[in-house]
C-alpha cells in the first residue's frame, strides 16, 4: 500500500485531539457541498430518462428562458452552503491555530530538526535526543518546535494533526495531544530529494509512567550530541536507524538556527 493511502486512512482514523477536530472539519465540509451534488448527480440522469427520444410526453420548450423560483433555488442554496463554509472555516482556522497551546496542563517541549533525510528530536528539559523516534506522554500536551537544516521539509504525524512547514532559521510550532496509547507513523510531507520516500519516523504515545522509564533509560547512553557530532549525523544519508543521546550540547537547537542567520 502506497504512502498516499496509509496517510489517507491515518487521516481518517484520528489518534488525537487535533486530528479529531480536523476530520470532523472535513467531513462537515464534505457533506454540505454534497447538498448541492447529490441533487445535480440525480437531475443529470432524470433529464436523461425523463427527455429522451423515445418519451413523445416530455415536453419541448425551446423558448423557455427564465424561472423565477428555480433560479430563485440553484442560486440561493450554494450561496448559503458557501456562506456557512466561511464561517466554519474561519472559526476552525483560529480554534486549530497550530501554535496554539492546548489545555491540559503543561505542555512536553520537543525540538525537531528536519534533516537530509532523517528527523533529530531534542527535549531540552530532559537534554535527550533521539533520531527518527519521538515517544510523548498520553493526554498531555505536546508542543513541537521545528526547523530544519536541509531543504524546506514539512512535519506531518497524520493521526495527530495537520503538517506543518520546517524552514531553515526559522522555527514553527506545532501543538498535538495523543488521546490513545500506541505507535504512530511520522514523515516528511514535502518532496525533498532522493531520499524523501524513506524520510519517516515512529511517534509514540505512552502512560507518564513509561515515558519516564524511557527517559532515564536514554540517559544512560554515552553517546552524546555535541556540534561535531551533529554536523556528522546531519550529512545526507537514507533510512537512518533510530539513535539515542544521553546528553546534548547545550544550545545546539539555536546554533542549528543560527547557521541561517545573516
Amino acid at each position: 500500500m502506497s504512502v498516499d493511502l496509509l496517510s489517507a486512512f491515518a487521516v481518517l482514523d484520528p489518534k488525537g485531539v487535533i486530528a479529531l477536530a480536523e476530520r470532523g472539519l472535513m467531513l462537515n465540509a464534505v457533506l454540505l457541498m454534497l447538498v448541492v451534488a447529490v441533487p445535480v448527480f440525480i437531475l443529470i440522469f432524470f433529464f436523461a430518462w425523463r427527455y429522451r427520444a423515445g418519451n413523445t410526453k416530455a415536453k419541448y420548450l425551446p423558448n423557455w428562458e427564465h424561472g423565477k423560483m428555480e433560479e430563485l433555488v440553484w442560486w440561493a442554496i450554494p450561496f448559503e452552503i458557501v456562506l456557512i463554509l466561511g464561517a466554519l472555516t474561519w472559526t476552525s482556522t483560529h480554534e486549530l491555530d497550530p501554535p496554539k497551546p492546548l489545555p491540559g496542563g503543561i505542555p512536553l517541549v520537543v525540538q525537531v530538526v528536519a534533516l537530509d533525510w532523517k528527523w533529530l528530536f531534542i527535549y531540552p528539559e530532559e537534554d535527550i535526543a533521539s533520531v527518527n523516534y519521538v515517544r510523548f506522554p498520553l493526554n498531555k500536551p505536546t508542543q513541537f518546535e521545528i526547523t530544519a537544516d536541509a531543504p524546506m521539509n514539512s512535519f506531518w504525524i497524520p493521526e495527530l494533526g495537520g503538517q506543518i512547514y520546517a524552514m531553515t532559521g526559522m522555527v514553527t510550532t506545532l501543538n498535538l495531544m495523543a488521546s490513545e496509547e500506541g505507535q504512530f507513523m511520522g514523515m516528511s510531507a514535502n518532496y525533498s530529494g532522493v531520499g524523501f520516500a524513506q524520510m519517516k519516523f515512529i511517534a509514540e504515545a505512552v502512560r507518564q509512567e513509561e515515558y519516564d522509564a524511557w527517559v532515564a533509560e536514554v540517559k544512560t547512553s554515552s553517546s552524546t550530541l555535541r556540534w561535531g557530532a551533529y554536523n556528522t549525523l546531519a550529512k545526507p544519508s537514507i533510512a537512518e536507524w533510530p539513535a539515542q543521546y544521553g546528553s546534548v550540547e547545550l544550545g545546539l537547537f539555536d546554533s542549528i538556527i543560527m547557521k541561517f542567520a545573516h
